[in-house]
């Protein structure tokens, strides 16, 4: 860019190169990058390469950006909770605890999850575990049929998308009950096949949700469009458009 074209890079540059880096899980490299830019990253910046080290479970550089992140940014929660997905995975609960006492020390609040899907011009909204809607039996139906289903094709929830220290038999039932599973169970009722079932939520979609909506997305044939806080997410055939990275 430099040399060859003229370009001078502005931090817009810097942050794709981070972002190169931590979609290939080289994160020593992208940690080596960040310290020898002229500037700081800004918050997407810092963000992008904690992600990756949760999803990678890389503990240290994954403190570190998390810091650098709260610095900049002291009233962010994605800061705090990707860092304790980061604790929770190696089962460090403490860790876990005393992160949400400085969400609590600090007023920083996690926005509660909701997702929604519009269906004849209204809007149904979800939340966790919710058993408002007056679909709520079918829909809970639909989940355990999909459940069995899902674990013939090789399911396996992913506990620790749950942030806390509680039985494996209760991670598992807020595992399935998560909002963006009821809003795709209720599209596969009354969406008809062949058009797109279309949710949008306004966190970012779990680990557990997004590797569960890639088999549902196969074993129903259906194509599904999810609108987290992050990205568009297009499940197709098994597969996710974000690469798994996101």
């Amino acid at each position: 860019m430099v040399d060859k074209y003229g370009v001078k890079p502005v931090l817009d540059h810097y942050t794709c190169m981070i972002d190169l880096f931590s979609r290939d899980g080289q994160l020593e490299e992208a940690k080596n990058f960040i310290l020898q830019m002229p500037c700081a990253p800004d918050t997407i910046g810092w963000a992008t390469l904690l992600s990756s080290c949760r999803s990678r479970g890389n503990m240290e550089i994954g403190k570190w950006a998390a810091e650098s992140l709260l610095e900049l940014d002291p009233q962010n929660p994605a800061g705090h909770l990707l860092l304790a997905s980061i604790y929770a995975a190696k089962g460090k609960w403490d860790e876990v605890a005393k992160l949400r006492r400085e969400m609590r020390d600090k007023g920083v609040r996690k926005e509660p999850g909701c997702s929604w899907i519009k269906y004849k011009n209204k809007v149904h909204i979800f939340t966790a575990d919710d058993k408002s809607s007056p679909f709520s039996a079918q829909i809970y139906q639909e989940l355990e049929k999909l459940n069995d289903k899902m674990i013939e094709e090789g399911y396996v929830p992913d506990v620790k998308s749950v942030l806390h220290d509680i039985e494996e038999s209760e991670k598992l039932k807020m595992l399935n009950h998560h909002s963006e599973k009821l809003a795709i169970a209720f599209g596969l009722i009354f969406i008809p096949p062949g058009l797109p079932i279309k949710v949008v939520k306004n966190l970012r979609v779990c680990d557990d949700c997004h590797n569960a909506t890639k088999i549902i997305s196969k074993i129903t044939g259906r194509e599904i469009l999810v609108r987290d806080a992050v990205r568009f997410h297009l499940f197709k055939y098994g597969k996710c458009s974000c690469g798994d990275f996101w």
